[in-house]
């Protein structure tokens, strides 16, 4: 949308789906959104983890950290070693929720704000350890009104 200055210097905006008058004017204009956002802001600590005149990996070394690690899991649950490869993945995104919480700049590591990147790593992270601990057969874990909470909603009535 192409903002243009009226008489008075107030910038009109063109609606993109008015088409113009007979001598070049839109039919109908508005005042709304007389910016165009071209950019989002960059998220709190989303700049580079090391200096510019490091090597492209080496900037990003937080990132490569956690997906190395989830790559490492999903390896090793695929080659049949599930709950080490699945506790695996959940620490992997547990340790990125702590860089992100400790660490000035973690790149592309950054996603939203500080607060909503640590709590959905964490959350998720937390939640993966918890079902890799409590996975069948023989579970590390029991959590005991998860049966009944299962029976209770499952059951016949």
């Amino acid at each position: 949308m192409p903002a243009e200055r009226a008489h008075g210097g107030e910038p009109t905006v063109r609606d993109a789906i008015s088409a113009p008058d007979a001598e070049g004017r839109p039919r109908r204009t508005t005042r709304r959104f007389p910016r165009i956002t071209r950019d989002t802001a960059r998220p709190e600590g989303g700049g580079r983890a090391a200096s510019g005149d490091a090597p492209a990996p080496a900037r990003q070394w937080p990132l490569l950290v956690v997906l190395g690690t989830v790559a490492l899991g999903l390896l090793l649950t695929a080659l049949d070693v599930f709950r080490f490869g699945t506790l695996l993945i959940g620490a992997a995104l547990l340790a990125g929720a702590v860089m992100r919480w400790i660490l000035p700049g973690v790149g592309m590591l950054a996603v939203r704000s500080r607060f909503t990147d640590i709590a959905t790593y964490g959350i998720l992270g937390l939640a993966i350890v918890l079902l890799a601990l409590m996975a069948q057969p023989k579970p590390l874990m029991e959590i005991p009104f998860l049966k009944d909470v299962l029976h209770f909603t499952l059951s016949d009535r």
